[in-house]
């Protein structure tokens, strides 16, 4: 049985998730904009889900928008607030940095290309931390918004975002977080942001199911245009079991955080020191400290990441290389070239990350991972 370390990637969905949307698989399967009792009791489970991501993200019901996952959510914030500033105000600048998830960066390419929006992309130190006060610096007139993710899916590092959304705040700015690596990990409530995006499948919910929180005063332009569901923010029928299921995997995760981080982030330790001292020319990528407690992502000189994640496999060990959204791509990763890393040395990159529930000891792993990097070497 293979032991499953890409929970970046997607997670397994959690019993009480299967539990609790069986019925409306089922029985309870009316559409939430119908008039009759059905959808009734559609609209009534949908809203409840909506209170508890909101609850989860510590912002008010009414700011929550169900969506298909994060790259929709990360979609809608960017281009929903900056085409509303655009055409309320003329602002068509784009602040983010060089280390951000595809959804953002895609997007911001395409803000660029269809709206003439000017993006500015803050650069990295070499453990892929944004300097708030770059973000400062950047801060124009006609800027219509900051787009920053709280965690690095590929590395973990954590950004100052409470820091970000200070400065954002004094100029007046829009401040956009990709939470989706971070949900469930850290706090969410209280960051400062005007908008956060979250995915179900990082959180034992569903794939193609998340959550945009966005602040009533933010002008959004809808992305999807219809019949004017989630309050005229997002148009299309509701996937009510799918909003269940975040909202339940959401209270769980919220739940269960504090004592899950700081066990997870215990083991991550032992595993970093053990790869560490049995991988020679293995580097930790990331900031040291400011990490997501569940990942360990390193560098290996040498060898080729994909051959040596082909190797853990035969061994039962299954891991990444990074993104989930690069997969079969040859380029080396743009997060690790931001960091510093030269084109070669980024295609050797590894990445585990752990379970809420992990408590075994991973030295087993790091000893896979030193014999499959031993016979690729050279």
């Amino acid at each position: 049985m293979s032991l499953y370390l890409d929970h970046a990637a997607t997670t397994p969905v959690r019993r009480e998730v299967l539990e609790a949307i069986t019925p409306i698989l089922t029985a309870e399967f009316g559409n939430p904009s119908s008039s009759h009792a059905a959808g009734e009791r559609a609209r009534d489970a949908l809203e409840s889900a909506r209170r508890r991501v909101g609850r989860a993200l510590g912002v008010r019901t009414g700011d929550v928008v169900f969506t298909s996952g994060g790259t929709e959510a990360n979609n809608l914030a960017m281009q929903g607030i900056g085409v509303a500033a655009a055409a309320s105000r003329g602002a068509r600048h784009l602040v983010t940095t060089s280390i951000e998830h595809s959804s953002v960066r895609e997007t911001a390419r395409f803000l660029a290309r269809v709206h003439g929006f000017e993006v500015t992309e803050l650069s990295v130190d070499g453990h892929g931390l944004v300097a708030a006060d770059g973000v400062a610096r950047a801060l124009r007139d006609d800027t219509a918004l900051v787009a920053v993710g709280l965690a690095n899916n590929e590395i973990g590092t954590v950004q100052p975002v409470a820091d970000i959304a200070a400065v954002c705040r004094e100029r007046g700015v829009p401040l956009h977080v990709d939470a989706v690596q971070a949900a469930g990990w850290l706090p969410l409530a209280g960051l400062g942001a005007d908008s956060i995006a979250i995915s179900g499948h990082k959180l034992g919910g569903l794939q193609g199911t998340g959550a945009l929180a966005v602040r009533r005063r933010i002008p959004l332009e809808p992305v999807l245009h219809g019949g004017g569901q989630e309050r005229g923010r997002r148009s299309g029928t509701e996937n009510v079991a799918g909003a269940v299921a975040l909202g339940v995997a959401c209270e769980i995760a919220e739940r269960e955080r504090e004592e899950a981080a700081a066990r997870v982030a215990r083991i991550r330790d032992e595993f970093i020191a053990a790869v560490l001292s049995r991988v020679p020319g293995a580097r930790l990528t990331g900031h040291p400290d400011r990490r997501l407690p569940s990942t360990a992502s390193f560098v290996i000189p040498g060898v080729n990441g994909e051959s040596v994640l082909l190797e853990l496999e035969r061994s039962g060990v299954l891991a990444s290389s990074g993104s989930a959204c690069r997969a079969g791509s040859t380029e080396p990763s743009h997060v690790l070239l931001a960091a510093g890393f030269d084109a070669q040395t980024a295609r050797t990159a590894i990445r585990f990350s752990f379970p809420r529930g992990v408590d075994a000891d991973l030295s087993p792993v790091a000893r896979a991972l030193a014999a499959a990097a031993a016979s690729l070497a050279g």
